[in-house]
């Protein structure tokens, strides 16, 4: 799986693009085949505050529950609604399937998430075992 090179990675397997100051978020394809079929999403709401590297939510498989950390602080601008009654999509398309847009504090947050290749390298070290 090739990772979009314009998104940014966090080492907790949430991915992030930006156009201008919104930021939308979602989990990596590697997040996603390690938690196996997705049957619910929960995201916290339009208006809310979601910090840095803090829980904004949890994504339920059959195998687990697996907490979602945002990778920037900022304001939640929506939220993908569609993942309500199809949280499969995910699974599906883990690099389009977006969980929430955020308008961003602080842009520099985006800038010191790990790029495509460092995400690989990071996901290629914790799969060594």
């Amino acid at each position: 799986m090739a990772y979009p090179t314009n998104y940014r990675y966090t080492r907790e397997h949430e991915w992030i693009s930006l156009e201008g100051s919104i930021g939308t978020v979602g989990i990596t394809d590697y997040a996603q085949n390690s938690l196996g079929d997705i049957v619910y999403v929960d995201a916290p709401k339009v208006g809310d505050a979601v910090t840095a590297h803090a829980t904004f939510g949890s994504v339920e498989s059959v195998k687990a529950v697996s907490d979602l950390y945002s990778p920037v602080t900022g304001t939640v601008t929506a939220v993908n609604e569609e993942l309500k009654t199809s949280p499969d999509k995910i699974n599906e398309s883990a690099h389009e399937a977006w969980i929430i847009k955020v308008e961003l504090a602080d842009r520099s947050q985006f800038d010191a998430l790990l790029d495509a290749a460092a995400y690989e390298a990071f996901i290629a070290e914790e799969t060594k075992g």
